[in-house]
């Protein structure tokens, strides 16, 4: 699957059993009732939502009633003329998540909030996420997995440096890259041996 195949799929896992409000104002909410709500933004305009979003409700004394915003990243390392480099990407790009009590001025200080273009939820009211799915994405950004991106391509030589095929150089015949694997075909006791490994198993030479 590719990362767009992936971010898609993500959008969909996170409005599955919500449907996008046209960001109208919640007739009502039960009072002190804090919950989870998901918030659509602007491409690109998550990280910068969330700062605007804190800042206005610290100056707006919004801290009672607006308690934490959240948007949930991965951990990416890139390997690239052999150097590891690490970046962040979205798991959801044009969403966030806000921890909040619903009444009419939370939704007026979130609604307006620069970058924001309305809540998910039904066409009369924002609709609090389910708990169950939160704790899903919140331990999906804390999880200390990573996807690994690699420059390789067929034809390319590596040499495999963990693993029972260690020490051995291969040329690679596939590359999966939604996976972070290879195939390679090894030289073992004088018989050529397609070897599946992984990125962070190899070193390009």
């Amino acid at each position: 699957m590719s990362e767009k195949d992936e971010n898609i799929t993500n959008n969909e896992e996170l409005t599955e059993e919500t449907q996008e409000t046209e960001g109208r104002k919640p007739s009502s909410e039960k009072k002190n009732q804090k919950r989870w709500y998901i918030v659509h933004t602007y491409s690109g305009y998550e990280n910068k939502v969330k700062s605007n979003l804190e800042k206005r409700i610290e100056y707006m004394n919004m801290a009672d009633k607006i308690f934490r915003v959240e948007v949930p990243q991965k951990t990416i390392t890139q390997i690239k003329s052999g150097r590891k480099q690490e970046k962040e990407e979205k798991i959801f790009p044009g969403y966030v998540l806000v921890e909040m009590i619903m009444d009419e001025d939370s939704w007026y200080v979130v609604r307006h909030t620069a970058g924001v273009t309305k809540f998910v939820g039904s066409a009369k009211k924002p609709i609090p996420a389910k708990d169950s799915e939160i704790k899903k994405i919140i331990h999906r950004s804390t999880a200390q997995t990573q996807k690994v991106e690699m420059d390789i391509k067929v034809g390319e030589k590596v040499r495999i440096v963990s693993g029972p095929f260690a020490e051995f150089v291969g040329d690679i015949t596939e590359v999966y890259p939604d996976k972070a694997k290879l195939r390679a075909m090894v030289s073992i006791f004088g018989r050529e041996t397609p070897v599946e490994l992984e990125y962070k198993q190899i070193q390009k030479l």
